[in-house]
C-alpha cells in the first residue's frame, strides 16, 4: 500500500469501526419505547384494604411491567372517583379509562348483567364459567349486551375464577330455610331474585357498606365473598356465625372494564397487553387465594371466636328449586333466555364430562387426612 493511500486507508477503517461500534450500541439498547406515557385512572369497585382491590393491583401491575412505558394504569379504590355502582357509567362517560369490579353490580341496567361472573348454580366451577365465557360463546352475548342492548360505551373482559361464596354472616346460625323469610338480607345480581323468592328482604349495598349496616342493625346478615376480604372488612367484630357453602353465587368472576373510544384508539399490541394481562392476573388470582382464604378463615375461627359452619343440606336444595322459580320469570325476556340456553348446553356436556372424568376429591381428602 502507497503512503498517500495510508491516512485514506486508516480514515475509512477508523469510520468503518465507528459504525460498527454504533451499530452494536443500538443493538445492545434495550427496546424500550419513548412515546410519551398515557396515565389511565383505573378505579376498582373495592376498598382499599380489601384482597379484591390487591386482585385489581396485580392486573395494573401486569399491565405496567408489559407496556414498556406506552401506558400506565393508576389504580384507585372504590369511591376515589364514584361509588362502586356508578363505575361502569363513569367507564362509559370517560370520567374513569378503566375499572375492576363485578357484572352483577349493573343488574340494575338489565339483569341478564348478572349472568356474566354470577350464573345460576350450574356450572361445575367458575374456571369452567370462564371456558364458557370464551370458548363457549359467552363472550359474544357479553358483547352483544353491552354494544346492542344497552349500548354502554365500554369493553369488557372476564378475569379471576372465585370459589363458591357463603351463605353468609349472621347473629345466629342459620339451620332452616324457613329462617330466611323476613330476614333483612345483603347480597347483589341474581341472588337477590332468588333469596326475594325464599322469603327474605334483600338489600344491596357495596362492599364498604355492609359492615356498618349489620353493626347498627340495618340488616340481619349478609354475604360478601371470601374469609380474606370478610376478615379485613370486619365482618368478625359485628357477628359470628359465618355459614359456609351457597348455590345463590355458586360461581363469580371479575370484570375489568375500559372506554371503548379510548380503548379502540390504542395500538394492537396494548390491547393485546390488556386482554392478556385479564388472563395472567386470573391464574395468579386462583394460585393467592389458595394461600389467603383458608389462613383467614382458619385466624377467624382460631382467634376471632367465629362459629363457622356448613350449611344444612335442605338450605341448599330450598336454593336449588327457588332458582327454578327465578329462571321461569326471568327467562321471558328473549335475551336473557338467549343467554341461559347457552349456558345450560355447556354445562350439560362439560360438568357431565367432569363429574364422569375425575375422581372424587373428597374420596382422597377422607382417606388420607381424615383419619383418625
Amino acid at each position: 500500500m502507497s503512503e498517500s493511500k495510508t491516512p485514506a486507508g486508516r480514515r475509512g477503517l477508523l469510520k468503518a469501526a465507528a459504525v460498527g461500534a454504533a451499530g452494536t450500541a443500538v443493538l445492545a439498547t434495550p427496546n424500550v419505547s419513548r412515546a410519551q406515557t398515557v396515565t389511565w385512572r383505573f378505579q376498582s369497585t373495592w376498598p382499599a384494604r380489601d384482597i379484591f382491590h390487591e386482585f385489581a393491583s396485580d392486573y395494573a401491575t401486569r399491565v405496567n411491567a408489559m407496556a414498556g412505558g406506552r401506558l400506565r394504569m393508576e389504580l384507585l379504590p372504590a369511591g376515589a372517583v364514584v361509588g362502586a355502582f356508578q363505575l361502569i357509567d363513569a367507564v362509559s362517560a370517560g370520567t374513569l379509562d378503566g375499572g375492576h369490579g363485578v357484572s352483577a353490580y349493573w343488574f340494575g341496567k338489565n339483569k341478564a348483567f348478572s349472568l356474566f361472573g354470577t350464573p345460576p348454580a350450574w356450572f361445575y366451577d367458575a374456571n369452567s364459567y370462564l371456558a364458557w365465557f370464551y370458548y363457549g360463546g359467552g363472550e359474544a352475548l357479553y358483547n352483544e349486551l353491552i354494544s346492542d342492548i344497552l349500548r354502554v360505551n365500554v369493553v369488557g373482559f372476564q378475569t379471576g375464577p372465585m370459589p363458591t361464596q357463603p351463605l353468609g354472616w349472621f347473629k345466629n346460625p342459620i339451620t332452616s330455610a324457613e329462617q330466611l323469610r323476613g330476614l333483612r338480607y345483603r347480597t347483589v345480581g341474581l341472588a337477590t331474585d332468588l333469596f326475594n323468592s325464599m322469603g327474605a328482604a334483600v338489600t344491596a349495598l357495596p362492599g364498604g357498606e355492609i359492615v356498618p349496616a349489620l353493626e347498627r342493625g340495618v340488616i340481619d346478615g349478609a354475604e360478601f365473598n371470601n374469609p380474606s376480604s370478610d376478615r379485613v372488612l370486619g365482618f368478625p367484630d359485628v357477628a359470628k356465625n359465618f355459614m359456609l357453602q351457597s348455590y345463590h353465587q355458586n360461581t363469580e368472576t371479575f370484570e375489568v372494564l375500559f372506554n371503548k373510544p379510548k380503548y379502540d384508539a390504542l395500538p394492537a399490541e396494548l390491547k393485546a397487553i390488556l386482554r392478556h394481562s385479564a388472563e395472567a392476573a386470573s391464574a395468579d388470582m386462583s394460585w393467592k387465594q389458595q394461600l389467603r382464604y383458608p389462613n383467614d378463615l382458619q385466624a377467624m375461627a382460631s382467634t376471632q371466636g367465629v362459629n363457622v359452619a356448613v350449611t344444612p343440606r335442605p338450605i341448599l336444595e330450598a336454593q336449588l328449586r327457588a332458582w327454578d322459580g327465578v329462571l321461569r320469570n326471568l327467562e321471558t325476556d328473549p335475551f336473557f333466555k338467549k343467554v341461559t340456553d347457552s349456558q345450560r348446553a355447556w354445562c350439560r356436556r362439560v360438568s357431565a364430562f367432569y363429574l364422569r372424568y375425575q375422581a372424587s376429591s373428597a374420596l382422597a381428602f377422607n382417606h388420607f387426612f381424615a383419619r383418625g
